[in-house]
């Protein structure tokens, strides 16, 4: 069978996965000052500002803990099941801003994009890096009720399975 040649084929330019780092770390005063709008604004009119990346999971923690463990009894084996909650709303609220906050960027943003030209995957890797940084402040509260934990002498132990974090088994 003999190929069709076409006039014009329309194909894109770059691979999907082709992120240009490169042209990124270009910009990456942009995306600076991105992560610092998305810190700043989030709580800038709430009278307790920051402290509600501390507060939040805290109170999670102390609801899921009377709700589940105490009225539920639901057991968490020898953790402490403070420490135990504490450390899944960690995670989770990492997980879940990160999805609904860059789900919608680019419809948010849309108004930036149409004036002046920048790499498009800054507004997502903005969202993501502001929230490691809250993700940090919420893992340094975790480590602190670790160690308190650990010193009281209850039995809390990190095992090498911990290198097993980043990948499902």
């Amino acid at each position: 069978m003999k190929k069709e040649k076409w006039l014009y084929e329309i194909s894109p330019k770059n691979n999907l996965l082709d992120l240009n780092l490169k042209e990124v770390w270009q910009y990456r005063d942009l995306l600076m000052l991105f992560v610092k709008r998305d810190v700043v604004t989030l709580y800038k009119q709430t009278i307790l500002g920051p402290l509600w990346y501390i507060i939040q999971p805290l109170f999670t923690s102390i609801i899921f803990t009377l709700v589940f463990n105490n009225i539920a009894g639901i057991t968490t084996g020898h953790i402490p099941s403070f420490l135990f909650n504490l450390a899944g709303i960690t995670a989770w609220n990492y997980f879940k801003d990160c999805l609904t906050e860059t789900s919608d960027t680019f419809k948010k943003n849309e108004a930036i994009f149409g004036k002046v030209y920048f790499p498009r995957v800054i507004m997502p890797m903005s969202i993501i890096v502001s929230n490691l940084i809250k993700f940090g402040i919420q893992l340094l509260i975790f480590s602190s009720f670790f160690a308190y934990f650990a010193y009281k002498g209850m039995l809390v132990n990190i095992s090498s399975n911990i290198a097993y974090l980043p990948i499902d088994r």
